[in-house]
């Protein structure tokens, strides 16, 4: 699978998120969503979605004298490489006490997420072996 361009931060990750709930907007549309709520200038959002044009993440069609832009990409592929990344600036390079850290957590937020966490990993080990 190609390796999935991120958004670079946590506004551009807000503007394209408005994009999947929206579908198709104009720069206007996503800055009365996001940027006014802000307190951000309009000419921040649209260079936001110049950038995540560049980045291939958001496609634009000129539509009158404006643009209109949708998003390229699924969220869901989007949501999976932002976790990976976080997943591995969590462990680090060595993962073992972080796991077991993590595996702390989750029994503190909720105990039945570690079943839900075991399901899972039993289901990528059958997976893996081809079962």
């Amino acid at each position: 699978m190609a390796k999935v361009p991120l958004p670079g931060g946590e506004l551009e990750y807000a503007v394209l998120s408005a994009l999947w709930d929206l579908g198709r907007a104009s720069a206007r549309d996503v800055h009365t969503q996001v940027g006014e709520p802000a307190g951000l200038a309009y000419t921040t959002i649209a260079k936001v979605l110049d950038r995540l044009c560049l980045k291939k993440l958001v496609a634009r069609e000129r539509d009158g004298r404006a643009f209109e832009y949708r998003p390229v990409i699924r969220r869901e592929r989007v949501e999976h490489a932002r976790a990976s990344v976080s997943v591995r600036e969590l462990l680090g390079d060595e993962p073992r006490p972080a796991i077991a850290n993590l595996v702390d957590a989750v029994v503190a937020m909720d105990p039945e997420l570690l079943d839900e966490l075991a399901r899972v990993v039993a289901q990528r080990r059958r997976s893996r072996r081809g079962s």
